[in-house]
């Protein structure tokens, strides 16, 4: 009789642990949408919108590009 696994099986499976290169890239891309989160937060509370327009979405943007986000 051949083994099958059912989903309770497959699900707790044990999994490869990831390669160190994936893990510095997980963490450094983690990063950089956290340093942009806070950019976006920033330019929302200084400049008190409830909104986002077009031009708000372009500044956002504009900051992120400048600061290499």
């Amino acid at each position: 009789m051949a083994n099958v696994l059912i989903s309770e099986d497959w699900l707790s499976a044990p999994t490869k642990k990831p390669s160190l290169l994936a893990r510095l890239l997980r963490v450094q891309v983690e990063t950089r949408q956290r340093r942009a989160d806070r950019v976006v937060e920033q330019y929302i509370a200084t400049h008190g919108l409830h909104k986002l327009s077009d031009d708000a979405e372009r500044q956002i943007e504009r900051l992120l590009f400048e600061r290499g986000q």
